[in-house]
């Protein structure tokens, strides 16, 4: 890699030689319309460490990093950086002064290459002033291989699993030579393998005096990684404790200041007929001879490593992607389903995966995102839009899910990613649903949203809801499913009930 490509601040070090702390914000303070997001907040970063950064979705983790990376700019309070007093004007300056963040909404360009993306803005030009290719990949896969990362640097991002494109964002930023690396959720899409991949290499920037700012909602990658953390509740600074000090629930009651004794409200309810039956559903080329039922009142959990065909199947059933072959029927009919209008017809939900991509519409507000599956069926006649009632029926809803927003014409984009996942839940509630489908409901939310979001499922499937939740994370499997269905690259490997399933047991379906 050339000196030409390494910011000025990754050259020069000696300043930071005599401070205790790499990074420090004191004092932070940032309103937006209606929220104080940072009620003055203070935060310390020492080199050659892992501070995470913990806290219910909304409160403040995220702005804090968006001011560290330049993103935002506070209304008060002073950063230091290796000692000295900084304003970041810009992303692009903050990397210039060595600091780098990955967000947990990647922020690749899909139909560029992965070395493209890498060094965007920074590409070696040969001597007529056009980008050298060559020499780009060259830089790429010199960059992999130090990170053991085995991706071809000429293979476009679009083409990439969601766990690739994470370790082309994390590559992306270590090519900086960055002192200050925040990483925002950076293992939600990445399996146990490719998490233990990650401790490596932040390990060994850790070893180099990086310091790394790290967001997670997972307790074990805390104490795994994390030499110290810091809490945040409502926009204020709770309190920073070594990692060695504390016990998970030591920090749950710092994060939601009370106690949460059950995570995983699981009740024994009736079981009805069935009302989902999946029989030899086939997508050619991703899934194939998958069948299972689901029954009124039923919590079917989906496991599976990524890759495994569960979020496919979870489509095909809705008709985002309509099978191949196989039949579906519900409440004993046989029925096609060949989009999500049909789907819905039939009282169907899904949630999706991925709340930016295909969830939020981020540019519009709650009111909007809300409203628009249940708008046309319920609320329109002759042409009119009855606004009066689907505003009622909307600011119940978020009511009833207790979205944190001073009204629902705040823009769901300056939501947190927990009142998100629950105004996109309550779309799909307004719907009055009889199945729904949640594929990934609590991934990236705080533990204080994820149980309210396992009440709200268990409250559904008393209500009779047949309910089909795939999820990552084994705890929420095993601890609201009422049995489990496990898939290995695209066909369901066992079916589990709930009194016989383990962790042991879904790991040897899932890896078969």
């Amino acid at each position: 890699m050339s000196s030409a490509s390494i910011p000025a601040a990754a050259r020069d070090r000696a300043s930071a030689a005599g401070s205790e702390y790499l990074l420090t914000i004191e004092n932070a303070r940032k309103e937006f319309p209606g929220v104080v997001a940072l009620d003055d907040v203070s935060f310390r970063l020492r080199p050659g460490t892992v501070h995470a950064l913990m806290g219910e979705n909304g409160a403040g983790k995220s702005t804090l990093m968006k001011i560290i990376a330049g993103i935002y700019h506070p209304d008060r309070g002073e950063l230091h950086l290796r000692g000295k007093p900084i304003q970041l004007k810009s992303p692009l300056d903050a990397l210039e002064n060595g600091i780098a963040m990955i967000h947990q909404e990647l922020n690749l360009m899909p139909y560029m290459t992965v070395a493209e993306n890498i060094w965007i803005r920074r590409e070696p030009l040969n001597r007529f002033g056009l980008v050298d290719h060559t020499t780009m990949n060259k830089m790429t896969a010199d960059l992999f291989r130090r990170l053991n990362i085995n991706i071809h640097p000429q293979v476009q991002v679009r083409d990439l699993t969601v766990a690739n494109r994470q370790m082309v964002e994390i590559a992306k930023a270590v090519s900086y030579e960055s002192d200050v690396l925040i990483m925002d959720e950076p293992t939600s899409a990445l399996t146990e393998r490719e998490v233990s991949h990650l401790f490596t290499i932040i390990r060994d920037l850790k070893a180099q005096g990086k310091g790394i700012i790290y967001i997670t909602h997972k307790m074990n990658e805390l104490f795994e990684i994390a030499d110290e953390f810091s809490v945040f509740r409502d926009g204020r600074y709770i309190g920073t404790h070594l990692s060695s000090d504390v016990t998970r629930d030591d920090i749950i009651r710092m994060m939601v200041g009370r106690e949460i004794t059950q995570m995983f409200p699981k009740e024994e309810v009736p079981i009805g007929d069935v009302v989902l039956s999946v029989k030899n559903l086939t997508l050619d080329g991703v899934f194939r001879d998958v069948s299972f039922d689901i029954r009124a009142g039923e919590i079917l959990g989906v496991a599976g490593l990524v890759g495994s065909g569960r979020s496919n199947v979870a489509e095909a059933i809705f008709g985002v992607t309509p099978a191949s072959s196989g039949s579906i029927e519900i409440h004993g009919k046989p029925v096609t389903i060949s989009s999500p209008n049909v789907a819905i017809r039939h009282r169907m939900a899904l949630l999706t995966e991925d709340r930016k991509e295909t969830g939020c519409l981020l540019i519009l507000d709650i009111l909007e995102n809300m409203q628009i599956a249940v708008l046309q069926q319920d609320y329109v006649s002759r042409g009119f839009v009855a606004e009066k009632g689907i505003t009622s029926a909307c600011t119940l809803m978020s009511e009833t899910l207790r979205v944190k927003t001073p009204n629902l014409a705040q823009r769901i984009e300056n939501l947190s990613g927990g009142n998100q996942q629950k105004v996109l839940i309550g779309r799909w509630l307004l719907t009055k649903p009889r199945i729904l489908i949640l594929d990934e409901p609590t991934r990236g939310i705080d533990v204080g949203a994820k149980a309210e979001i396992h009440r709200l499922v268990t409250e559904l499937a008393r209500d009779g809801v047949a309910v089909m939740m795939i999820s990552s994370e084994m705890p929420e499997v095993l601890g609201m499913s009422d049995r489990i269905l496990v898939m290995h690259e695209g066909h369901v490997t066992g079916i589990l009930d709930r009194a016989e399933a383990t962790q042991v047991k879904i790991m040897e379906l899932a890896s078969k």
